[in-house]
């Protein structure tokens, strides 16, 4: 993962950047060799916070979203969403451009204490592979969890960020 990380960093080289007129090299060489506390990360969510209006709502200064799909990794939803690794699947979610600072008051000042960030290579719907964090938590919810009012919350911020394919495979809430 290092290597990927190593190289997503040496892909975004002045002189690409410079070339098509998006920033000057002064610039990209100092968004690259950011080292201040706010500089950004790449972030892969997978639940609510993918939804703009759940990180407006929490003062999030996120930038660049687009979807994304982490393969190799399904959603699991029990009384809390992870991530779990199973072989031919797909997560859906989208990825942004956060701080540190960002991260860390989403997750665990939030009290989402049993989540940790681990490194994963996402891919964006145009095919580009992007190094991103992710939050997951350690133990999967057992099978038997389930949080219907959650999946259906989820459901609905994955269409309005326009996620393809199938959304959930978890029942509608009764009612309905």
């Amino acid at each position: 993962m290092f290597f990927g990380l190593l190289v997503y960093g040496w892909t975004q080289c002045p002189e690409q950047v410079a070339q098509d007129g998006s920033e000057s090299e002064n610039e990209t060489m100092h968004n690259v060799l950011d080292n201040s506390p706010n500089r950004r990360v790449s972030v892969f969510f997978y639940g609510l916070y993918m939804d703009p209006g759940v990180l407006s709502g929490k003062n999030v200064d996120y930038q660049d979203g687009q979807p994304a799909v982490a393969e190799g990794y399904s959603l699991r939803i029990g009384e809390k969403a992870t991530l779990v690794r199973a072989r031919g699947a797909v997560a859906s979610g989208m990825v942004y451009s956060i701080t540190h600072a960002d991260l860390d008051r989403l997750y665990w000042g939030a009290g989402l204490t049993d989540y940790r960030a681990e490194p994963l290579l996402v891919r964006t719907l145009d095919g580009a592979f992007i190094p991103a964090l992710c939050c997951n938590l350690l133990h999967v919810p057992a099978e038997r969890e389930e949080n219907p009012e959650y999946a259906q919350a989820l459901r609905e911020a994955m269409i309005r960020v326009g996620l393809p394919g199938p959304l959930l495979e978890v029942p509608e809430p009764e009612g309905q």
